[in-house]
Parts: structure tokens; sequence; C-alpha cells
């Protein structure tokens, strides 16, 4: 799952939110430097993106992205989850999707001493282009795509990963939707089980 899944499995607890956005820029012993409960985000980072992996819905996603991503289409697959997560309004409550990735940015900046200094470069772009409301929209994850290109080793054009997430959206919405209830009863337990450690 990417960044929206991310944030929204941290359940508004802001030290879990920003361990559990941090996590792919925090290499091997360095997340022991960071406070319990960040440290305890990183943990749930990392938890949610195996169980992910290893879902068979995910499985089946990543065979419909991978002629055109090959080995990264699981990376691939996480932002598409993301754009089917965004859509789903009746999940952010109260503020909406909008109000919640204000409130995710802010968190983050209120933390800015803590960040990863990759991670501090990102976020002034995160928030000016508002990445987590815009993976509802087409053009969101045009660029989203595009940005995984960039950091791919053997990629050079998002456009026919772009055209896969287009020809078959209906049956990536079908592997979302049949993987979303076994990883929010995940997250939420994972969550509580942190909290209570």
């Amino acid at each position: 799952m990417n960044y929206l899944a991310h944030a929204y499995f941290s359940f508004r607890d802001p030290g879990i939110l920003v361990g559990n956005m941090i996590s792919d820029f925090v290499k091997g012993k360095k997340q022991f430097e960071y406070p319990l409960q960040i440290q305890k985000g990183i943990r749930l980072h990392r938890a949610i993106d195996t169980f992910t992996d290893r879902h068979e819905a995910t499985r089946r996603a990543k065979e419909y992205i991978r002629p055109a991503a090959g080995l990264y289409a699981g990376a691939f697959v996480d932002v598409v989850y993301d754009h089917f997560l965004a859509k789903r309004q009746d999940l952010f409550t109260n503020q909406g999707l909008a109000g919640f990735s204000a409130w995710v940015y802010q968190t983050l900046y209120d933390h800015t001493r803590l960040l990863p200094e990759k991670f501090s470069r990102m976020l002034p772009y995160m928030q000016k282009q508002d990445w987590l409301f815009h993976y509802q929209y087409p053009d969101g994850i045009q660029k989203s795509f595009g940005g995984l290109v960039r950091r791919a080793a053997y990629l050079n054009d998002a456009e026919p990963a772009y055209g896969l997430f287009t020809k078959h959206y209906e049956a990536l919405q079908e592997c979302f939707t049949l993987f979303f209830p076994d990883i929010q009863d995940f997250a939420l337990t994972q969550f509580n089980d942190l909290l209570m450690h």
C-alpha cells in the first residue's frame, strides 16, 4: 500500500502516522533511534506491506500490471490501491479526504526535526501537489506512476503501466474490493497490539 493507505491505517495517531509514512526511508537499526511511538509506526508499516504482498488479491492485481512494470508491479499496485481507497469517500468522515490530507501534512510538518532527510525534501512537493487527495483522479495516478518510473532502475515510461491500469480498471477494482476488508482487520489488530506493548 502507498502513502494514503499508510496514513489511513495510522488511525489518527500522530506518532504512528509519522513512523508509518517514513518507514521506507529508515533502514535497519536506524528505526531504534526514533521515539517509541514512531518506532511502532515503522513496524506497523512493514507489517502492512508484508500482509499486502502476500495477499492473493494483490498477487492477482500484479499480474495485470506486470507486462509493463516487471519486478516493479507491486509498487504500481500500491498506487492503484491508494486510488481506490481515495475514491471511498465514506471512509473519510467529518472533513472528508481533503481534511484528512491536510491533517496528515500538518502532522508531518509538526515532526519535521524527526523526518529523514530524503522524506523531508519530498514533503513540500507532496503537500503542494496534494498527492493524498489527488490519488482519486486519473492525473494523480499518472503523476504517481511517473514518479515510480523516475526512481526505477530499468523503466523509462509510465504510459504502458497507466494503459494497463485503464484497460484493467474494473478487474483491479475487484482486487481492491476483495483485499480491503482483510487489510482493515489486519491493520487494526496490529495497531491495537502495538499500543498494548
